[in-house]
């Protein structure tokens, strides 16, 4: 499991909690947190993104949270429309962009809205000298539905481009990994993590690149690899984006979810096969290492999704469940993770 090295070792590192006032480290220590839950949750100051979503099984606890921890101590930067966080070496920060907010003459007002948060997170990024985006997460409402006869996905998808080219960013190759997930209802919802040094996009040999997608996917691809390898010091961080049961550009196994989650699995074997040929550890990433979400479409999918995890990593692997839309209306489950080695040879991380 991630957690299984010494976290003295570790200049970054996840965590996850179902008790959400839980952070295993003091504030001081805390890079951000994403807090899961359909409620609001209590409040906890400005490093914390709130991603409305039911947390599963419905017996689990109502929320739970994920903590980043750093080594080094944390600062919050001044910013008018997101939290930020940094520790000299890596930042942090979410941002809330409310539809409703948009011009009046938007014609696709989550376009609009995504276009207007990419342009917010690279400003930010370039005034703090964190150029390099490693890693979004974004959560936006009725990802499957349509707006002014266009899919919502779909518009989220331009308006993250023009975002990224409005910004001078690459919009394929030297891409940051991401999802973009569906809930109930709320703002447009990004959250990421950025670095001074550029990370390495791995893709997936099963799959095309998303960044290269047909256009019967939309006019505007996707912006994002299937994952990326960041490096602190002795440490070496693995950010898999959301994978799901795609070979090529199609989806596979329409309608069963267990094959499905089989496919999602191989999927991840495959690009955690393909990072092991860019890693700079020595080691082989295995999935059950992974601190994992897992989004499922359908709650009653819940218990078969669970025992294909249990039966493939083993039970004691590290996941929460949540209650999302994926964001192919024929794709019913979807998985991300991170996770982290360290040079062989290498000292253990020392702060300044």
């Amino acid at each position: 499991m991630p957690t299984a090295l010494p976290a003295e070792h570790l200049a970054l590192r996840a965590v996850a909690t179902a008790d959400v006032t839980t952070t295993l480290a003091p504030p001081s220590h805390v890079l951000g947190r994403m807090l899961f839950g359909t409620q609001a949750p209590r409040a906890e100051g400005l490093r914390c993104q709130h991603v409305r979503a039911a947390v599963l099984p419905d017996t689990a606890p109502p929320a739970c949270a994920e903590s980043w921890i750093s080594h080094l101590p944390v600062q919050t930067l001044a910013d008018p429309f997101i939290t930020l966080q940094h520790n000299g070496d890596v930042l942090m920060g979410s941002l809330e962009v409310y539809e409703q907010d948009m011009p009046a003459d938007s014609e696709y007002p989550l376009e609009a809205a995504a276009e207007l948060a990419y342009r917010r997170l690279f400003h930010a990024l370039d005034q703090h000298g964190y150029r390099h985006l490693w890693r979004t997460w974004n959560y936006m409402a009725n990802i499957n539905g349509s707006s002014q006869g266009l899919e919502r996905y779909r518009q989220f998808n331009t308006g993250r481009h023009k975002g990224f080219a409005a910004s001078a960013r690459d919009v394929t190759g030297n891409v940051p990994a991401a999802c973009a997930l569906g809930v109930r209802s709320g703002p447009l919802s990004v959250a990421f993590i950025a670095g001074k040094q550029a990370t390495i996009p791995i893709e997936n040999p099963r799959q095309v690149s998303a960044y290269h997608y047909p256009r019967e996917y939309g006019d505007t691809s996707p912006t994002f690899s299937r994952a990326s390898l960041a490096h602190l010091g002795a440490q070496e961080l693995l950010l898999l984006s959301g994978t799901a049961s795609i070979v090529g550009h199609g989806t596979v196994h329409v309608g069963d979810v267990e094959a499905q989650t089989h496919e999602t699995l191989d999927n991840i074997d495959a690009v955690l096969a393909e990072a092991a040929r860019h890693s700079q550890t020595g080691q082989r990433y295995r999935a059950a290492d992974l601190l994992l979400r897992v989004y499922i479409r359908h709650a009653t999918h819940y218990a078969a999704v669970k025992q294909i995890l249990d039966q493939r990593l083993g039970a004691a692997h590290s996941a929460f469940y949540l209650h999302v839309d994926v964001c192919r209306s024929d794709l019913d489950v979807e998985i991300e993770g991170v996770a982290w080695h360290l040079r062989p040879t290498s000292t253990p991380y020392l702060s300044r």
